[in-house]
């Protein structure tokens, strides 16, 4: 039952009560029967109009609920006169224009992130209250290698991709340098922010950009120029004392002299090594510009595949070639790019061991050179093409960095896929 109703009842009991006492005074005392009906009629006319001024304050409370409702704040209610009630009008007003400003400044925050969402480098994803991802931007679309279709509502353990996966298991507050194809590389950090009171977790995606390698560069380059020629100075030194002292060798007895001149000749060949070690590292760093010019690849391959042909026989390895459609010729350093595949297939021959098989595969436009080794852990593959990094006993690190150079220099993207316990695939495109 309304309160309007309830109100109503109420006025025609009094009046039903008025009723029944005029007829009351019409029966005992007609002269009052007048001054009565008077105060009947005026009594339901107040009645009437405090009713409709107590239920016009209740539907102005209504529409102000509805507009709010609606998220309507553009309309206002103008003053009636009635001073409680134009109170009441005021604060909605002030309440009315207060959300239409901050709504408008919302839209306009909103509409300013989305666009540095859009245009930002960074990949942004945000994962709902279950974990799965519930937006992402065109960068993250870029990394992963997947339209944004293919992610939303889908946990990132659920994607095939690696690079998602190690992201599933990155904790709260921390972030993980994590490899991509070739030399990308992205950091990911994990963190959080509040929605309607309660935590989401976000993930920030940034690519370790192109200038950060070139800086890294740079700075090797010098530390390696300074102490190449360091150690060439002291080295050339050393060593002509040392030449010198081998004449003296005719001086001392022939008992003596064998172990004198055998000593001197291994001081001299550690020497030379340590300057033919800088001078590797130092090579890296000055390749000189590619001359390009129209190469058969293939062909290219298998003569490099004629180093290692003891090699690979000793260690059991089959070497497949295979053409599906042929490669065309390309345009390369044919001396530099001896040296790509040279480390190729070495570093595919000592990840397998013995026994197994390096396919080399040939495509429009690109050739891949696929192993059967053990793969390559996660840890190791972040760090693959770092200088001085070697998971060899005696390795200087210089192998796969004078690839990336080299590649580089040419202008080529490559890649390098493998997965613990899974075949290793490092591919160069062409195109």
């Amino acid at each position: 039952m309304s309160l309007r109703f309830k109100f109503i009842l109420y006025l025609i009991a009094v009046h039903l009560l008025f009723a029944g006492v005029a007829i009351y005074l019409l029966m005992k005392h007609r002269i009052w029967l007048l001054a009565v009906e008077a105060v009947f009629i005026v009594s339901l006319y107040v009645g009437l109009r405090l009713i409709r001024q107590l239920f016009n304050t209740i539907e102005l409370v209504n529409t102000g609920a509805q507009f709010i409702q609606d998220s309507d704040f553009t309309s206002r209610f103008s003053e009636v006169g009635q001073p409680e009630l134009d109170r009441l009008i005021a604060v909605y007003n002030r309440m009315a224009d207060h959300l239409r400003e901050e709504r408008t400044r919302m839209q306009e925050q909103n509409y300013f992130l989305d666009k540095v969402l859009a245009a930002s480098p960074s990949g942004i994803v945000t994962l709902d209250f279950d974990g799965r991802i519930a937006m992402v931007n065109p960068a993250v679309e870029q990394i992963l290698q997947l339209a944004s279709s293919e992610l939303i509502g889908k946990r990132l353990s659920e994607l095939n991709s690696a690079v998602a996966s190690a992201m599933e298991d990155i904790k709260l507050g921390e972030s993980l340098v994590l490899p991509l194809t070739g030399r990308r590389r992205v950091r990911c950090y994990r963190s959080q922010f509040l929605d309607r009171g309660f935590t989401r977790d976000f993930l920030l995606i940034e690519e370790l950009t192109e200038e950060l390698r070139q800086a890294e560069k740079t700075a090797f380059e010098k530390i390696i120029r300074m102490m190449s020629h360091e150690v060439n100075n002291s080295v050339g030194s050393a060593n002509s004392l040392l030449h010198s002292c081998l004449h003296y060798a005719s001086q001392l007895s022939a008992e003596d002299r064998q172990d004198f001149e055998q000593a001197l000749r291994v001081v001299i060949s550690r020497t030379d090594h340590l300057n033919q070690f800088m001078r590797n590292f130092a090579d890296v760093f000055r390749l000189p510009l590619p001359n390009l010019q129209s190469c058969d690849v293939r062909a290219l391959i298998e003569n490099v595949a004629l180093l290692f042909r003891a090699e690979l026989a000793s260690r059991k390895i089959e070497l497949k070639f295979v053409a599906d459609p042929e490669i065309e010729s390309v345009k390369l350093d044919r001396s530099q790019m001896e040296q790509v595949f040279i480390n190729v297939l070495k570093n595919a021959m000592e990840a397998i061991g013995q026994q197994g098989t390096i396919t080399v595969r040939f495509g429009k436009p690109f050739v891949a050179i696929e192993d059967t080794g053990s793969g390559i852990s996660p840890t190791v593959r972040t760090n693959l093409f770092t200088p001085f990094f070697s998971t060899k006993e005696n390795g200087q690190g210089i192998g796969l960095t004078l690839v990336q150079e080299i590649l580089e220099g040419h202008g080529l993207e490559f890649s390098l896929e493998s997965q613990p316990n899974q075949p290793t695939r490092f591919t160069i495109f062409f195109d």
